[in-house]
């Protein structure tokens, strides 16, 4: 799940996760970024570092 906000700036960013994910299969994710108005090199490292672990851990709930 990725966090409502950036933990550094508290920028709103979570709602911009599912297009960053479906652009970045077939663009530069610079560009994508770049696009959905990330300028802060915070914000960028949260989309480009997050990784979904929720569904490795889901079946052993």
């Amino acid at each position: 799940m990725i966090p409502v906000r950036c933990f550094t700036c508290g920028k709103v960013i979570g709602h911009l996760w599912e297009e960053y994910k479906e652009r970045i299969a077939t663009e530069d994710p610079g560009k994508v970024l770049d696009d959905l108005g990330l300028e802060r090199y915070c914000c960028r490292r949260m989309l480009l570092t997050h990784l979904e672990i929720v569904d490795k851990f889901a079946p052993y709930q």
